[in-house]
């Protein structure tokens, strides 16, 4: 938890105050006219890059899991080699190719970035879902059908509490992944913190570069350290 809010409070901190270093900047790149990325504000960039992953991976997180739970019941195990290759195929195709299939159809801006990223998000969320669920000890499951419960009840009240570490761990990835690849983007018309990276490469300001990169760096190393801290909660609960 103390790792967890040291990086919280970094990412903040480098968010809010980036015009503050300047000076720091501006030594570091003596040759720069303007040695900090000023088009946007920093916090705009954040909360903006923050919504397209919420959404993205919402939308992965929700279809992953559906899928996952559908091919271990019995009426959706023949669908399982078909679910699985589309989940791979859509991290398969590079994001930024779904972007340039997807702007002529949607348009410019957020949404066919949130569309790549679910698609790109998708596979290890199918996958940790199926083998939390396979994981689910046969004895339990036994247990609770012999306590009278509904298939659904089975489900929410014992397979799929068993197998929330497994599943919180393919979200974790997910997530993470989400988070750095959302940079792109930016490339879309969308305001992430990939628009300092964008604009510093087309001008070949590295430091613009910099900035955008450690604060997607840090954005991505808190979100994972936010679900290491829930997955110890988790497996805790669980044991």
């Amino acid at each position: 938890m103390t790792a967890l809010l040291a990086l919280l409070a970094l990412l903040l901190a480098g968010t809010f105050f980036m015009p503050q270093l300047r000076p720091v900047f501006a030594a570091l790149f003596p040759g720069l006219d303007s040695p900090v990325y000023q088009q946007d504000a920093f916090p705009a960039l954040l909360l903006g890059h923050v919504g397209v992953v919420a959404v993205s991976s919402a939308i992965a997180v929700l279809a992953g899991v559906a899928a996952g739970v559908f091919v271990t019941r019995p009426a959706g195990r023949e669908f399982r080699g078909l679910v699985e290759t589309v989940a791979a195929v859509g991290q398969a195709i590079p994001p930024v190719a779904v972007l340039a299939l997807c702007v002529p159809a949607i348009g410019f801006g957020a949404e066919p970035a949130v569309v790549a990223l679910a698609l790109y998000g998708l596979l290890p969320v199918v996958q940790n879902t199926i083998a939390g669920l396979e994981g689910t000890p046969a004895a339990a499951v036994t247990a609770a059908r012999g306590m009278g419960m509904t298939a659904g009840q089975v489900l929410f009240r014992v397979e799929l509490p068993l197998a929330a570490p497994v599943i919180l761990a393919g979200i974790r990835v997910s997530v993470v992944i989400g988070a750095g690849t959302a940079a792109i983007a930016s490339t879309v018309g969308a305001r992430t913190l990939g628009l300092p990276i964008i604009v510093g490469l087309n001008g070949s300001n590295t430091a613009y570069v910099l900035q955008g990169a450690v604060l997607v760096a840090l954005l991505a190393i808190t979100l994972d350290q936010a679900f290491e801290t829930l997955l110890r909660l988790a497996t805790r609960w669980r044991r």
